[in-house]
């Protein structure tokens, strides 16, 4: 049921995560079609870089759960090896070698790695909340160094990493914050493990930058949130005998009338590439060029 807006009474907090955020923020229409849509406009074909980049995560993640004894980099080959997501590659002969690059990746960057230096957690759920949002995360691990927490976020795209980054994501103060409030343990260090090259981008926050971050977190919840609640109480409506558009072979999609679609703007720019809805989108697809689903991945 959907709340009253009575004067006095509390509002529902907008339950998100930092993606969903930070989705708002990079273009409210593909938002729109991810999060409210339903069913949600068909995506485009698998892409090889978020393949690649699953594989060495789930790979690394696997590899401290392996005993102590057992966490070597041959172990960390192995497990890239036979979870290896072969998806959005141009052909078999392309997803091997790129299997094979991962596979270097990984075993070379746990070759750095103290394996009895156990983390607080891996691939670890941390939530918060506030008077406004319901925010809750997966983190790739989550150290202990001395009396304090640090974020450690996994990295494996082609471009260099600053210490900007680390700095300016919304999504690792989150966990900090987050981290704080569950663990009853001060964290403020955040860092960014390029895992191709082994670098380290670290940011130590204070309780002012923190501060900030979660204020704009809210910000943002707070724009979402009122275009979600335009958008639900007109699918509501359309549920009680509204116009529909068949979407054949599929659940009835609904079609939003332009006050509704112009809460959603689109925001034109060179993401668009690399979009899983461009297909549905003029304004993207005029803004940037098509790209290859093994573009992401760079030469061979």
């Amino acid at each position: 049921m959907e709340q009253l807006g009575l004067d006095g009474m509390p509002r529902r907090l907008y339950t998100c995560t930092p993606s969903r955020l930070n989705s708002w923020l990079d273009c409210a229409r593909r938002y729109r079609f991810t999060y409210l849509d339903r069913p949600a406009p068909p995506k485009g074909p698998a892409w090889a870089h978020n393949s690649l980049g699953a594989s060495v995560h789930n790979a690394l993640a696997a590899w401290w759960r392996e005993p102590y004894e057992r966490r070597t980099p041959l172990m960390a080959a192995i497990l890239l090896t036979n979870g290896w997501i072969g998806e959005g590659f141009r052909d078999a002969g392309q997803s091997a070698l790129w299997r094979d690059r991962a596979r270097d990746m990984v075993s070379g960057y746990v070759s750095t790695l103290d394996p009895s230096d156990e983390p607080i957690g891996v691939e670890r759920v941390v939530a918060t909340r506030t008077a406004v949002i319901a925010v809750s995360g997966r983190v790739d691990r989550l150290d202990r160094r001395g009396d304090e927490l640090v974020v450690v976020d996994y990295k494996t795209g082609r471009r260099p990493l600053t210490t900007e980054d680390a700095r300016s994501s919304i999504a690792l103060a989150i966990y900090a914050i987050a981290a704080t409030r569950m663990m009853h343990r001060t964290c403020r260090r955040v860092e960014l493990h390029h895992v191709p090259t082994g670098a380290v981008i670290e940011w130590e926050h204070t309780d002012e930058s923190l501060g900030r971050h979660l204020r704009r977190a809210e910000e943002i919840a707070q724009e979402a949130a009122a275009a979600d609640d335009a958008y639900r109480g007109w699918a509501g409506g359309q549920g009680r005998g509204g116009r529909r558009t068949a979407d054949r072979g599929a659940a009835a999609a609904k079609t939003p009338p332009p006050e509704i679609d112009e809460l959603f703007p689109p925001r034109p720019g060179p993401l668009c590439s690399w979009c899983d809805f461009r297909r549905h989108c003029a304004e993207g697809q005029a803004a940037a060029p098509e790209r290859l689903p093994w573009d992401g991945i760079g030469d061979d």
